[in-house]
């Protein structure tokens, strides 16, 4: 039989390890004592408090298990912040680094429309941070937070609202009307209000999925979403005499130009993204000593950040986009590319897995190195009117 009989102990630190230990919760239901071990202080102190939240709300534990009893609703209690977390720590393995990071960015924006009134409230700014940087990247599981965030997310935790709460339409505009706008208020671009959308209806859904809610919300929702350009601005194409000149003033810049020739090469003659152009390696090429070539595209890697990889590093390589793993793209290349790349290996050579750009430690190219060194040519190249077009003004627009 269930009781209302429940004794807390205090959170104890029970071991020592390389990421700062294991802390153990203890409570005893009708006598029965139960323990479980977590592997911070901040995840024990959470359970903790959501035990003693229940025994504050007159809810009876079960001697068995320890924990509290269905609520009237016939399931615990979940709020959106938890069940967040959740949906970021199932996605995680499956999602490209950009990708986490995306997802993050949407559920901080979400979750911040999704809190009720809470003393304590952090400043914006920090719970923002703690949101993106510590509840939504699973990687920071096992490190202990710094004070001023633990504190964020402890009152992230009190202040979300019921998952429940979603099934008020108006709560569900709310989110939505968040996802529609930036931090100043300003309406957000097309393509980040479809993106944050459609991270909060996926997130909806897998609620759907773990039987937390009935049906998805957002369908009986009428918003219409943003239209986004689905054409290129022809005013940032680069013609091939433009292209010829604005290489040849990457070329001026000494050796930090040089190492990049034909990297702008490969995105304007080969239409490769900058992230397939970093990872592209010798054994891709076929460069006949005259008329066309060829790229087997293999690998990408866009740069996400070292706390969003698995391996700590900026960038990290997958397979091409939009394509199954150990998919390839072949790519036919004209002869002046041809030119650039047999020039580029002979001249600077290959990393030991076989890259043919680096920086000059062997290091995978950054995307500030290149977009610094594209700025610089191009304020040579063009004519002055050009120069303050939209002409190439990124080094990606080359690939158009």
């Amino acid at each position: 039989m269930d009781s209302y009989d429940v004794r807390f102990w205090d959170t104890r630190k029970i071991a020592d390890n390389a990421s700062g230990g294991r802390y153990r919760v203890r409570w005893a239901v009708d006598g029965q004592e139960h323990c479980k071990s977590f592997r911070n202080k901040t995840l024990a102190d959470g359970f903790l408090d959501n035990l003693k939240d229940a025994a504050r709300d007159r809810r009876p534990f079960s001697p068995r298990t320890g924990l509290p009893a269905a609520g009237a609703d016939g399931g615990e209690t979940v709020t959106w912040y938890e069940h967040a977390r959740a949906y970021a720590e199932a996605k995680w393995p499956n999602l490209a680094p950009v990708s986490r990071r995306s997802v993050a960015e949407a559920l901080v924006t979400v979750t911040v429309a999704l809190t009720g009134k809470e003393k304590g409230a952090p400043q914006p700014r920090v719970l923002r941070r703690a949101l993106f940087a510590w509840a939504f990247n699973p990687a920071t599981r096992e490190i202990d937070p710094p004070r001023e965030i633990a504190v964020a997310l402890g009152w992230a935790a009190r202040a979300s609202l019921p998952l429940s709460a979603l099934d008020d339409p108006a709560v569900v505009r709310l989110a939505l009307g968040a996802c529609a706008r930036t931090l100043t208020g300003k309406p957000a671009a097309g393509s980040t209000q479809r993106r944050k959308r459609s991270v909060f209806y996926n997130a909806l859904g897998y609620a759907v999925e773990l039987g937390r809610l009935s049906s998805n919300p957002i369908d009986r929702i009428q918003w219409t979403a943003p239209a986004v350009a689905a054409t290129i601005d022809r005013r940032v194409v680069v013609s091939p005499a433009q292209a010829s000149k604005l290489l040849a003033a990457v070329r001026g810049l000494s050796d930090r130009g040089t190492r990049l020739e034909a990297f702008y090469g490969c995105l304007y003659y080969a239409a490769l993204r900058p992230s397939e152009a970093v990872m592209l390696r010798e054994l891709d090429l076929y460069l006949p000593a005259k008329g066309w070539g060829r790229i087997v595209l293999a690998a990408s890697a866009s740069r996400a950040g070292t706390a969003w990889t698995d391996h700590g590093t900026s960038r990290q390589e997958r397979g091409l986009k939009h394509r199954a793993d150990n998919e390839t793209r072949t790519i036919p290349i004209p002869p002046e590319l041809v030119k650039l790349l047999r020039a580029h290996i002979k001249k600077y050579g290959t990393t030991p897995d076989g890259r043919i750009f680096q920086t000059t430690r062997g290091g995978l190219i950054q995307d500030s190195a290149y977009s610094a060194v594209w700025a610089e040519a191009r304020q040579t190249a063009p004519t002055e009117a050009q120069y303050r077009s939209p002409l190439g003004r990124r080094p990606y627009d080359l690939r158009h």
